[in-house]
């Protein structure tokens, strides 16, 4: 390193800090201009009602009073007085400093210290810069009239128009229009309230650009994100990394989230949640839009809902989930292709289903399949009529079959046109049969299964036990026989349409993606 770079840094970091900083980055500035310094420098012009020369300033030195006008590469410096050094090409200026750099720019404070070498110029105390509708207020503020850049390290003010902005640390590029706020960073308008570690405000544009941990506060939301964008002029924003929208009834988070406040629409990507606060709904999935005003969202990609409860939450996943209001306001959750359902006590498949939060009623289409403990419940329609969200009746139409597993090689059946299942605490306990039952049933005594009924009658009602056939009432035209277990004919045991799909039972809430 040059000998000469070592004794500037040397100097340079042993100052208190505040001093350190802008003396640091001066330096930092100074530097830049380095390719300029070899070429010849511009001397710093200067007029004033008295010029005085002292022995004790200097030869170099001169006191200037009264109506004080530097010019410098086109800008002009105006003050009360001040002292110019000329081997220097630097000065001293205090009182009523004012810096004009063309038509736009004009910096104010109460002491100015001026190096035309670097064209870096130090204002301090009652600092005000105003660019066209910007006005910036500190305490300490370094220039660089060359590239026409404002640095801050202690605090400043900006407004702009309706908003007011404020931080620790700052840059402003006024040929750019650009602010870039560092540390405790606010901006406060009459419709939103932002907090942030780091962001760029582009005054021209009006575009907020977010870099670490953001906030924003409105009457009717709330946003997060750790980066981003947002134009307060459109209020339409582009949120990255942990991102979160608030409104009082709906959350939405995602890893990407595009949004526009006024007409509610949003756009989320990868990790996608929303959740209905009303309902205690969550959807998520890795892909997803959003109407706000009518409450409409859509999620694919490993789409999932969640009906949130506090002792047993029911998990679902679907190609597609629809969350919709229907012309009556009612909440409808619709699951398109590939449906699958985990709750403790129920767990289901089924191409496609539909919940009614006006009637609490869950509709399975399409080869619909529920496991309800040790029994498996199939038909080509079905619907669960729910209360306190759990199960109180469920309508199976059309080729509706229930299984139980009596040992591995022996299996009750109970098969009809339609049926009606009744539920207490979640468990079932009856079942209606309506119009052409059949039922195979292996009862158990102290010996085990010795013995195993078949039954065919129109209408008949199976009562449970513990999950298990208690009870069997045949009520039309009852065509009944027992045989002993290891004489009944096989082909008989087996009723048409039988099918053990247990290994399609999922086994817990991520065993719904399976």
């Amino acid at each position: 390193m040059d000998k000469r770079l070592k004794y500037c840094l040397f100097i340079v970091f042993p100052f208190s800090d505040s001093i350190q900083k802008c003396t640091l980055i001066s330096f930092i500035l100074f530097l830049l201009n380095l390719p300029a310094i070899g070429q010849k420098t511009a001397r710093v012009q200067f007029s004033a009602a008295t010029t005085e020369v002292d022995e004790k300033l200097g030869k170099d030195t001169k006191r200037l009073l009264g109506n004080v006008v530097f010019t410098h590469g086109g800008s002009k410096m105006y003050c009360d007085s001040a002292y110019f050094h000329s081997k220097k090409n630097s000065l001293d200026a205090y009182n009523n400093v004012y810096i004009n750099q063309g038509d736009t720019t004009h910096l104010y404070g109460d002491y100015l210290y001026y190096d035309g070498n670097t064209k870096i110029a130090q204002v301090r105390k009652n600092v005000k810069l105003i660019n066209r509708e910007t006005t910036l207020t500190t305490d300490a503020l370094d220039y660089n009239l060359s590239n026409s850049i404002g640095y801050y390290t202690n605090h400043a003010n900006i407004i702009n128009e309706e908003n007011n902005l404020e931080s620790k640390i700052g840059y402003y590029y006024t040929k750019q229009d650009l602010f870039d706020f560092q540390d405790s960073v606010v901006v406060i308008n009459p419709d939103y309230t932002i907090y942030s570690d780091r962001l760029k405000y582009n005054t021209e544009t009006k575009i907020t650009y977010f870099f670490g941990p953001t906030e924003i506060f409105s009457d009717s939301s709330y946003i997060y994100c750790e980066r981003g964008w947002y134009n307060t002029l459109t209020d339409i924003s582009q949120l990255n990394q942990n991102a979160v929208v608030k409104n009082q009834n709906q959350t939405v988070m995602g890893d990407s989230l595009y949004y526009e406040k006024y007409t509610g629409f949003g756009r989320a990507v990868k990790n996608v949640v929303i959740i209905d606060n009303e309902q205690n709904v969550i959807l998520k999935g890795n892909r997803g839009i959003y109407y706000e005003d009518v409450e409409y969202a859509r999620i694919t990609e490993k789409a999932q809902f969640i009906q949130v409860s506090k002792n047993d939450s029911l998990y679902l996943s679907a190609d597609t989930l629809l969350s919709e209001v229907d012309t009556s306001g009612t909440k409808l959750i619709k699951a398109y292709y590939g449906v699958r359902i985990f709750k403790s006590d129920l767990q289901g498949k089924c191409d496609s289903m539909a919940y009614s939060f006006a009637d609490s009623v869950i509709r399975l289409y399409e080869s619909p399949v529920l496991w309800n403990e040790d029994n498996q419940l199939s038909a080509e329609y079905i619907e669960i009529h729910t209360e306190n969200r759990q199960a109180k009746t469920m309508y199976m139409y059309k080729s509706s079959f229930i299984i139980n597993m009596a040992d591995s090689t022996k299996y009750n059946q109970i098969k009809g046109k339609n049926m009606t299942c009744h539920f207490r605490n979640n468990e079932l306990y009856r079942i209606d049969v309506n119009g052409n039952g059949q039922t195979v049933y292996y009862p158990e005594d102290e010996k085990g299964i010795t013995e195993v009924n078949k039954a065919e009658c129109s209408d008949l009602i199976i009562y449970l036990k513990d999950g298990e056939v208690d009870m069997i009432s045949l009520l039309k035209k009852p065509d009944a026989t027992v045989y002993p277990v290891d004489q009944a004919p096989m082909n008989e045991l087996i009723l048409r349409g039988f099918a053990w799909l247990d290994d399609l039972r999922p086994k817990d809430k991520n065993d719904i993606f399976r």
